[in-house]
C-alpha cells in the first residue's frame, strides 16, 4: 500500500531537517532567537508583547517549530513571554524550545542579595536555572538545554553528570554548548560516550562572513561529533546593509542597532563585503542582501541551523526567502574573497581533509571521499 505524500507546507520552513546525526529530532531549517523579544534590553532590541505575539504566530503559521532563548534575555521576559504564547496557543509539544543556563539570571532583583550560587555551570546553577526556565516557560522540559558559556571553573565530571541527571529526570531532552573552546567541548563529548552518558549535540557560536574563526576548530569538532551548529550575529548587528539602505537611516534619523558597538556606521570592510553581497543578490533574484548571507551559512556545511532575531513579520518574511536561493561554489568564493581568512596553523600546513595531505600526496596518489555536503533548495 502506498500512502500519499504529505502535502506542500505553506512556506520552506515546513520542510523539516534532522537536527543532527546525533539528534534525530526534525526541526525547521531557520529558528527564531527570541533575545529581542521583551522591554528590558534596548541595546540588542526590545519589542512590546503583542508585537512579539504577533511574531511567533507568523513563525509558527509558517511552519517553523524551533525556538531559541536564555535565562537571562530580557531580564527574563523572553522565556516568560514565550511560555505565555505556547500556554495562549496550546502548542508546546509541537515546538523545539531551547533555552540556557551559566548566566546570572536574577540580576536585577533586589530579593537576591548573592548571585554567587546562580551563576556559571556548577551542578547547583543549572537545576536552579532550569527550574526557573521551566516555570517562566509554563513547560515541564525543554527539548535543548545549552552550557551559555564555558566558565573555566566547573570541571568536565561535574558539568556531564550534573547535565546527564537532568536528562535522566525527564527536563531536558538535548544538551547544547555555546561561546565554548572546541577542545573542552571533545572533552566532555568523550566523556560523556566513555561513561554512557548524553553528548552535546549543538553548538551555538558568532559566525559571519567577516568572523569566520568558528572555521578553524569549531566546526570541524562539530562534523566529527556530529553536532548541529548554530550560527548568531550573521548580520553583524545589522551592520553588513546596502548604501542605499545607510543613507535612507541617515536621512531618517534613524540609527541602527547598536550591540555593544557604540558606532551604529558600517566601516570600510562591511561596506566593501555589503557591496559584493548586494551584487550576488541580484545574480540570485533577491533585493535583500539578508537573504543571501543566511543562504551562504546554510550551505557552507550540512547541520547549520541559523538563528534569525528580530522581532517583525516583514523580517521574518525575508529571512525566509533565503530558503530558495542557492550559491554556487563560484559565488561563495566571491563572497569570501571579500574579506580573506587565514584559517590558521595547523590547517594552513595539513590542510582540513578534504584534500589529500601534501605530505601524503607527495608520495602516493589518492582520492580523497568528499566532506557531506549540506542541502540546497530544491523544488
Amino acid at each position: 500500500m502506498a500512502f500519499p505524500p504529505a502535502p506542500e507546507p505553506a512556506t520552506r520552513l515546513g520542510r523539516y531537517r534532522r537536527l543532527a546525526p546525533s539528534a534525530g529530532i526534525y526541526v525547521s531549517p531557520l529558528h527564531i532567537g527570541a533575545m529581542s523579544l521583551g522591554t528590558k534590553w534596548p541595546f540588542v532590541g526590545s519589542t512590546d508583547k503583542v508585537t512579539a505575539f504577533e511574531y511567533l504566530d507568523a513563525y509558527f503559521n509558517a511552519g517553523g517549530n524551533f525556538i531559541d532563548t536564555a535565562n537571562n534575555y530580557q531580564g527574563g521576559e523572553s522565556e516568560e513571554w514565550v511560555g505565555e504564547w505556547m500556554e495562549a496557543r496550546g502548542n508546546r509539544d509541537q515546538l523545539v524550545i531551547a533555552t540556557k543556563f551559566s548566566a546570572a539570571w536574577e540580576a536585577g532583583n533586589p530579593k537576591v542579595k548573592s548571585q554567587a550560587t546562580l551563576l556559571g555551570n556548577s551542578v547547583k546553577s543549572m537545576t536552579l536555572s532550569l527550574e526557573a526556565s521551566l516555570k517562566k516557560l509554563k513547560t515541564t522540559y525543554v527539548d535543548v538545554f545549552y552550557v551559555h558559556w564555558w566558565d573555566w571553573t566547573t570541571s568536565v565530571e561535574e558539568l556531564m553528570e550534573g547535565l546527564h541527571n537532568l536528562v535522566r529526570q525527564g527536563k531536558v531532552l538535548y544538551l547544547g554548548a555555546s561561546n565554548a573552546p572546541a577542545w573542552k567541548i571533545a572533552q566532555c563529548n568523550q566523556y560523556a560516550r566513555d561513561h554512557g552518558k548524553p553528548q552535546f549535540v549543538i553548538y551555538q557560536g558568532e559566525w559571519n562572513v567577516l568572523k569566520r574563526d568558528v572555521e578553524r576548530d569549531i566546526l570541524p569538532m562539530c562534523r566529527e561529533y556530529g553536532m548541529a551548529f548554530t550560527p548568531w550575529n550573521m548580520l553583524r548587528s545589522g551592520r553588513l546593509r546596502t548604501d542605499a539602505e545607510e543613507e535612507e537611516r541617515e536621512k531618517a534619523g534613524v540609527q541602527g542597532r547598536r550591540g555593544f558597538n557604540p558606532d551604529w556606521k558600517r566601516n570600510d570592510l562591511e561596506r566593501q563585503m555589503a557591496s559584493v553581497l548586494e551584487r550576488t543578490a541580484a545574480q540570485v533574484g533577491t533585493k535583500d542582501i539578508r537573504a543571501v548571507l543566511i543562504a551562504y551559512h546554510l550551505q557552507k556545511m550540512p547541520y547549520v541551523f541559523p538563528l534569525i532575531g528580530g522581532n517583525k513579520v516583514a523580517q521574518l518574511e525575508a529571512n525566509i526567502d533565503a530558503l530558495r536561493i542557492s550559491l554556487t561554489n563560484e559565488q561563495i568564493k566571491e563572497i569570501e574573497s571579500a574579506a580573506p581568512f587565514d584559517v590558521g596553523f595547523p590547517a594552513s600546513f595539513i590542510g582540513d581533509g578534504s584534500t589529500p595531505n601534501m605530505n601524503n600526496r607527495s608520495v602516493i596518489y589518492i582520492d580523497v571521499e568528499p566532506l557531506a555536503a549540506a542541502i540546497r533548495p530544491s523544488n
